[in-house]
């Protein structure tokens, strides 16, 4: 397969994962994942592999940017990251264990659901009114939140970020930006032990597909991570659900074409 070829699907997917990211927290296999089985013919459990160690960097810089300007909760998401980071390992276990084709189907759809949910129905919580959540509560939730996230993430390697942030915003009471940055904060950690357990488990990847893969999404995660912190909240819940309606209904051409 020639290497310009391998390079210009992963730099595609890169712009996706890393808009996905950037924007919504979303983790960057919902994207890569598909993109690398379809056009590259990497095997599904390889893809996931690579497309969680491209979340890794992509996820980072996305949450030192939400940091830098103050859209960061790190105390009460480091909670819900310990549950989280227990049971990615026990999903990516699990996941070794079931056959390709009935890995990813849910993310893509959790992402169609999730862009279409900011559009109507915009998340506009304040800081101050996040405030008022009871913190007894809050970590409770984020216990509970944090096995079932992370089982998801490490199982089909996708849809952990969807459900992160969905929780974050509706269940947690947390305002966007905050929601996107506490978000991506989790998943690097996430990501990172997803993707040595996949290659512990599974071998070695295709490098050059993982060098691009990583590259290319962490180029775009910064970019759409500094635009999102500038804009409104009015516009980054349009332009999130724009992004996630867009990318959903990518992937389920790309999932039809494979």
């Amino acid at each position: 397969m020639p290497l310009l070829y391998k390079f210009a699907i992963c730099f595609i997917a890169g712009i996706g994962a890393g808009l996905g990211t950037g924007f919504a927290g979303m983790s960057a296999a919902a994207v890569i994942s598909p993109m690398l089985i379809t056009f590259l013919h990497i095997p599904a459990y390889e893809a996931v592999g690579i497309a969680l160690a491209s979340d890794v960097l992509a996820s980072a810089i996305s949450a030192w940017t939400y940091g830098k300007n103050k859209n960061l909760d790190i105390r009460n998401g480091l909670v819900m990251m310990i549950f989280v980071l227990c049971f990615t390992l026990v999903g990516s276990w699990v996941s070794s264990l079931v056959p390709s084709h009935a890995m990813g189907n849910f993310s893509v759809f959790m992402t169609l659901l999730l862009g279409i949910k900011f559009i109507i129905k915009p998340v506009m919580t304040t800081k101050e009114a996040m405030a008022l959540v009871s913190p007894k509560k809050r970590l409770f939730q984020s216990s509970i939140c944090g096995v079932m996230i992370g089982f998801i993430c490490g199982f089909v390697g996708a849809g952990g970020g969807m459900m992160m942030l969905l929780i974050l915003t509706s269940v947690l009471g947390y305002e966007l930006k905050t929601a996107v940055g506490t978000s991506v904060f989790i998943m690097a950690f996430t990501a990172f032990t997803g993707s040595v357990s996949h290659f512990a488990i599974g071998g070695a990847p295709d490098w050059w597909a993982l060098i691009f893969c990583v590259l290319s999404t962490l180029l775009w995660a910064r970019i759409a991570a500094k635009f999102a912190n500038k804009t409104s909240p009015v516009i980054l819940n349009r332009a999130t659900g724009a992004v996630l309606v867009i990318l959903g209904v990518v992937i389920l051409g790309v999932n039809y074409l494979g």
